[in-house]
Formats: structure tokens, C-alpha cells, sequence
């Protein structure tokens, strides 16, 4: 098991999760994060951490595409080890439907 960040993330990118990763399995893109599920040891301190509830585990149905899109961009985008800031307009997107197929950008964020 892993656990992975869905489409809730996008726009919001609050990265309260980074903070509590004790392995540092978090990657940093324009407009969301993403987890390395390779490096993920599925403690799951970060699930609760997310204020738009974008993190869940693989266990649960329907996150397959979730799994190939953490797996792929976990290797492309930088390392985060400390939490940034969020977005000025997070608020805004949380709760938004179609994230993904409006907002999604493949574009790595700043790192750490």
C-alpha cells in the first residue's frame, strides 16, 4: 500500500503533508503535489494533514489513475522536504470539480 495525491490537491497545494512525511516522498509541481509511491512507507501522517482531503490511500477504489500520475511525475518534478506557500487563491478551488482536466499542469514548482 501507498497512499497518493488525487485532483483535490490542484489549485490548492496547501503542503501542510510535507511537513509530517518522515521520508520526504513528496514532489512539487506548478500546481499540485505528488507523493513517490516507491518511497511512501504508508505510515500515513500526511492523510490527515491535507485540508482539501487530496491524499488517500491506493486501497481505495477508482485511484489507479492517481497511482500511474504520483509514480510518473514523482520522478520529473523536485524534491519538497519543507512546506511552501500555498497559493493566494487556494480557498477558491477547494472543493472544484474537474481539477484535472481544467487546472493540471505538468510543469515542475520551485523545490526546495
Amino acid at each position: 500500500m501507498t497512499f497518493l495525491v488525487t485532483d483535490a490537491c490542484i489549485k490548492c497545494k496547501y503542503m501542510d503533508c510535507v511537513e509530517v512525511c518522515p521520508v520526504d516522498c513528496f514532489y512539487e509541481g506548478e500546481n499540485m503535489l505528488v507523493i513517490d509511491p516507491d518511497i511512501c512507507i504508508d505510515c500515513g501522517v500526511c492523510e490527515p494533514e491535507c485540508p482539501p482531503e487530496a491524499i488517500k490511500a491506493d486501497t481505495e477504489p477508482g485511484l489507479e489513475r492517481w497511482l500511474v500520475l504520483n509514480t510518473e511525475y514523482s520522478k520529473k518534478w523536485p524534491n519538497i522536504t519543507r512546506k511552501g506557500e500555498a497559493p493566494a487563491d487556494a480557498k477558491e478551488y477547494e472543493g472544484a470539480q474537474n481539477k484535472f482536466e481544467l487546472y493540471f499542469s505538468d510543469k515542475p514548482g520551485e523545490g526546495s
